[in-house]
């Protein structure tokens, strides 16, 4: 199986302003997050920035790095610049790896990877685990995914999914475990090129609109992603200046 990856780092951030250039043990976060992406099996791994002070660092450190448009409304168009300027080709798998997520696994990498090609009537995969607590399942800020029973998307939501009418006020109450079906979307996804390319060509979906969640367009599309869930625990990304010093903890064990 061949794929490459791609590594979105825009420098601008409202939470965590110059977000990939962070200092974390030493190194930067974009850094840390291709050394692990190298670790996989990847065949390539390729930055894609819209600043000179990122691609000066990427190159500095020996990574390979593509300067993008600053004003794309997703990383996901990031991506499709970045596969449109190498000229991939329709059938290839890229990986997009979240340039703030500096301990990612390798192994979630490749999963991701191999599960497009096992599925040749999905155009994406992605991945997701178990939610055990009332207050993460609830929360805005975690995406929740449910599937069918071949393991593809059926629906993504900020919103509680499935919602088991009988039993979640009461779990609220008594902080009971949630539903054993409530799974939280990992953003971490595998791509064939050819959906990226009809990706950008598409207009915003209203679902997509609503949730705030791009990956609904590819629903509303009539197209399948693959889901499952990650074979390794995946720590969090970095959005705050707090997620940067639980990250920053973590290496310092």
């Amino acid at each position: 199986m061949s794929f490459s990856i791609v590594i979105p780092a825009r420098y601008a951030s409202q939470r965590l302003p110059g977000k990939p250039l962070v200092d974390i043990g030493g190194k930067t976060m974009i850094e840390r997050v291709y050394e692990c992406a190298r670790r996989s099996h990847a065949e390539r791994v390729i930055v894609a920035t819209d600043d000179e002070r990122v691609l000066s660092v990427v190159e500095g450190f020996g990574g390979e790095v593509c300067m993008t448009s600053n004003d794309h409304p997703s990383g996901t168009d990031r991506l499709q610049e970045v596969i449109e300027y190498y000229g991939f080709d329709d059938d290839d798998v890229v990986v997009n790896v979240q340039g703030d997520e500096p301990l990612i696994p390798p192994s979630v990498i490749d999963q991701v990877a191999a599960n497009l090609a096992a599925n040749r009537t999905a155009s994406a995969a992605t991945l997701c685990e178990p939610v055990v607590d009332y207050d993460s399942a609830a929360s805005t800020n975690a995406v929740k995914v449910v599937r069918d029973q071949q393991n593809f998307a059926l629906y993504f939501s900020r919103a509680l999914i499935p919602w088991d009418r009988e039993h979640y006020v009461q779990a609220a109450k008594e902080g009971d475990l949630v539903h054993e079906l409530t799974r939280r979307h990992i953003g971490i996804y595998a791509y064939r090129v050819k959906l990226l390319n009809q990706f950008v060509q598409w207009p915003t979906s209203a679902l997509e609109q609503i949730e705030k969640l791009e990956q609904l367009r590819i629903l509303a599309n009539g197209l399948k992603i693959h889901v499952e869930d990650a074979c390794e625990l995946v720590p969090g990304g970095v959005d705050t200046p707090e997620d940067l010093a639980r990250i920053r903890a973590q290496l310092d064990r």
